[in-house]
């Protein structure tokens, strides 16, 4: 089975600061993958879509590895929370508060993401 493309003119923005910064199309966003983009003040953020629809911005950085690779890691749920795995070293952290399932006292930032 072939899936049609999406065909939207709906744009992905995240909360910085006190502005909406546009990172990509809807469209770029697969269900249960992650897309890094890179942030005007050289951060990288990784965004991801449920297959419900619903939107996730994290930062991308692995603070257990250090490297840029969290956009890469794999999606899934632990008792309801939606999270992603790191690729390096398989903690999990929850896309929507940023928390170390695996480590408590270790958290990620989390941005506002929005469609406009």
């Amino acid at each position: 089975m072939t899936l049609a493309p999406e065909t939207t003119d709906l744009k992905v923005q995240l909360q910085l600061a006190d502005s909406w910064f546009t990172v990509c199309d809807l469209s770029r966003l697969v269900p249960g993958r992650g897309v890094a983009a890179l942030l005007p003040d050289g951060r990288q953020v990784a965004l991801f879509r449920d297959r419900s629809g619903a939107l996730f911005a994290i930062d991308n950085r692995d603070p257990f590895g250090g490297a840029a690779v969290l956009s890469r890691g794999l999606t899934g749920t632990h008792q309801g929370r939606p999270f992603v795995a790191s690729p390096l070293l398989k903690q999990r952290f929850d896309l929507r508060t940023g928390e170390c399932l695996d480590d408590e006292t270790v958290r990620i930032a989390t941005y506002e993401v929005r469609t406009a």
